[in-house]
């Protein structure tokens, strides 16, 4: 059955309520104790030129975008979906888990700035749980599973080494499920969804699942911390 992004917010703030402001506190601090301090990735990308994509899966898209859109050196951070076809890049038929899709995100970024490698430290550190089969907190389902599309045999190459790493150095109390696969095509979501955490910093979803997120990068990367978000918005309308 497909959601709405405001069914999804409505069904949470039922269990929610009027208790979102204190429900913030409890879950910035759960949150927090959740949030993995893990190691750098022992192999990365190097010698890079230009400005470089990641595409990542990891939820629901609002909070991932949230994150890398905080994140310095990045200069784009789009939500979309990845690994079905362009006819069913709708949120509608995402929303069914039948497509392929994976509410993904499309990370431009400066690799003179940051990573891949960080960018990734980043995504198993703060932005999800890599250790949840197809589903991130209350979303289930395929469209919210774990998964890097890389665009190259050295991405590929990170991605794989970095996950045996994590597993090797048992850093989480069960393996990482997160699939690592080549990018067919990336396709931008609608247009309510982009920029969705700025934009509704007080929807009861966001404050309880994903402006920790937000907290947790700025806590534990704080090198790689900006406090103005970089908005697909401001790209259009500049």
């Amino acid at each position: 059955m497909s959601r709405s992004p405001f069914s999804r917010i409505s069904l949470f703030a039922v269990a929610v309520g009027a208790l979102a402001v204190s429900a913030f506190t409890i879950t910035h601090s759960r949150a927090s104790e959740e949030a993995v301090i893990i190691p750098a990735p022992a192999i990365d990308v190097q010698g890079a030129n230009g400005i470089q994509t990641a595409v990542l899966a990891g939820g629901c898209f609002w909070g991932v975008q949230g994150v890398f859109q905080h994140t310095a050196g990045v200069v784009n951070a789009v939500s979309g979906y990845a690994g079905g076809n362009r006819s069913t890049a709708d949120y509608n038929i995402v929303s069914t888990g039948t497509t392929g899709h994976a509410e993904s995100v499309e990370i431009k970024y400066d690799p003179k700035k940051i990573s891949y490698g960080r960018i990734l430290q980043i995504f198993f550190s703060v932005v999800h749980d890599p250790t949840q089969l197809n589903r991130q907190g209350p979303d289930s389902g395929t469209q919210y599973r774990s998964a890097i599309f890389t665009t190259n045999d050295e991405q590929k190459n990170v991605a794989d080494a970095y996950i045996a790493q994590l597993n090797g150095a048992k850093v989480y109390r069960k393996p990482i499920v997160t699939k690592v696969g080549p990018l067919e095509g990336f396709f931008p979501a609608e247009a309510y969804h982009q920029d969705y955490l700025t934009l509704h910093p007080n929807q009861p979803y966001i404050v309880f699942n994903d402006l920790p997120k937000v907290e947790n990068l700025k806590k534990i990367f704080a090198e790689n911390y900006i406090e103005k978000p970089t908005l697909v918005s401001a790209r259009v309308t500049n």
